[in-house]
């Protein structure tokens, strides 16, 4: 069996949001804090290489697309939250 670099994106990936989602559970993560976000995008980023280099699979691709928006969606959330902290 052959294993592609985009494989191992995939499984980084997957790791990636499952410790996320993990550390968060065990309180260890905040899920407004930049760590579980970059988690989240990273890991979803890779699953989504994957998927483009590998076996593609339309639902599985929106899905992943969806949790990068949502994760930079928190990102630009977080960083305006901070600066708002700050002037205030």
């Amino acid at each position: 069996m052959t294993v592609y670099w985009y494989d191992w994106a995939g499984y980084i990936g997957v790791a990636l949001v499952l410790l996320a989602y993990f550390l968060l559970q065990a309180r260890k993560l905040h899920g407004h804090g930049l760590a579980y976000q970059l988690m989240n995008v990273f890991g979803a980023a890779g699953v989504a290489l994957s998927l483009l280099f590998g076996s593609f699979n339309w639902s599985a691709f929106l899905l992943e697309v969806a949790w990068i928006a949502i994760g930079v969606y928190g990102i630009a959330r977080g960083a305006q939250l901070r600066r708002a902290t700050r002037e205030g």
